[in-house]
């Protein structure tokens, strides 16, 4: 009996490491036609420059908030505005808002007020009544960590020319913070979320979902899918505004600009916790690419093949081959798509980083709470529940 499980372990642990290795050779593959592409409908025209309207939802402060806005105030593009919402007339970001205000007092910012609760994701309930307050036709919609480059807005609405193009969306990387927990969330961010973005994009022939780093996106799209409102109290808000984005027959299109966003000082439960929330919110969102990350856990099929074998020579040379794809994969997105050079500090970290999003898919399996800035759910086919403190 222990030999019949020891033997259906080698297999499993075999099939996961093979698999593991094929999603690696697909996350190169995926990078290097990511990067082949040309800029195309990118390109810094002078010319046919929509004017458009940044709205920023805020909760709470972030760490470098503040550079982070005025990076916004700086931007190469004719005409913009920047409309800044939140829900608490004490919300501490005011404060960031009011001396964006003075130091550009040219820049057209507008902070909007919305008591009033729509749904249980408050940052759409938000985002549903600063729309109101936005002059232009042309919208994005980013976080409130996000630092841009000056051409940011140039870039990412250049391809919405194109009246076939309904989306661009944005890669990004981490800055981390001095903790281990914002170091391996800044890794993971570069040299597996990416990643696995990319070849999302190549498998499926694009991409049907937006990411928060940056919506770029027409007015007149987003009420055809019935404004922001119809998916308020949904907790991956970006994944759902792009879905049904393209499920208008339009396409998302993944920009080659990359922002960066500076992460919290995360302990290793505020971690956990956070990458808990973002395997959960998958797990709803995306059933198939949640179940296919099962396939990606490299490090562990091949350990597991190692212990099953009893240590033989193939399941070392197993590992060594998933650790030299893996490193590979790392370096080849965090450095030639990314260019976030400060991933070599870390990424002897790897290794762990990888056993601990292994431990948190196989946590994410049960279990319907999430926690999202300091506020408990109930996470049920996508859509959240407050929880009663």
């Amino acid at each position: 009996m222990i030999h019949f499980i020891l033997i259906t372990v080698q297999i499993l642990a075999v099939v996961g490491t093979v698999s593991s290795v094929l999603y690696y050779l697909l996350c190169f593959w995926s990078a290097a036609a990511f990067l082949r592409e040309r800029e195309g409908s990118e390109g810094c025209a002078t010319q046919d420059l929509p004017p458009v309207s940044i709205l920023k939802p805020l909760k709470g402060t972030d760490p470098e908030m503040y550079e982070s806005f005025r990076s916004h105030c700086l931007q190469d593009y004719p005409e913009y505005e920047i409309v800044f919402g939140v829900s608490d007339p004490n919300d501490p970001a005011i404060e960031n808002v009011k001396a964006l205000q003075q130091e550009f007092p040219d820049r057209r910012i507008k902070l909007i007020v919305s008591p009033q609760i729509l749904g249980a994701n408050v940052k759409v309930s938000n985002l549903a009544q600063m729309l109101d307050a936005a002059s232009y036709d042309h919208l994005i919609v980013n976080d409130s960590d996000i630092h841009v480059q000056s051409d940011y807005v140039r870039r990412v609405t250049a391809p919405l020319a194109d009246a076939r193009v309904g989306m661009v969306t944005c890669l990004y990387h981490g800055v981390a913070g001095p903790t281990l927990g914002s170091h391996l969330e800044a890794l993971g961010i570069s040299t597996d979320f990416c990643a696995g973005v990319l070849a999302a994009r190549q498998l499926e022939g694009g991409i049907r979902f937006g990411l928060g780093s940056t919506l770029a996106f027409r007015r007149a799209d987003l009420e055809k899918i019935g404004g922001f409102a119809s998916f308020v109290d949904y907790l991956a808000d970006d994944y759902e505004l792009g879905k049904r984005i393209a499920e208008l027959g339009l396409k998302v299109k993944l920009s080659r600009v990359v922002v960066e966003t500076h992460l919290p000082s995360y302990d290793l439960r505020g971690f956990f916790a956070h990458q808990l929330r973002w395997a959960r919110g998958v797990r709803d969102a995306r059933p198939g690419g949640y179940v296919g990350l099962v396939f990606t856990f490299g490090l562990l099929w091949a350990l597991l093949a190692l212990a099953a074998s009893g240590g033989a020579f193939w399941a070392w040379s197993a590992l060594a081959v998933v650790l030299a794809l893996r490193f590979g994969v790392a370096l080849a997105v965090s450095q030639g798509v990314l260019e976030d050079y400060e991933v070599l500090e870390d990424i002897w970290l790897i290794p762990l980083r990888d056993l601990f999003a292994a431990g948190i898919w196989i946590t994410s399996l049960s279990g319907h709470t999430v926690t999202w800035r300091g506020d408990r759910f109930l996470l049920k086919n996508g859509r959240l529940t407050r929880v009663a403190r």
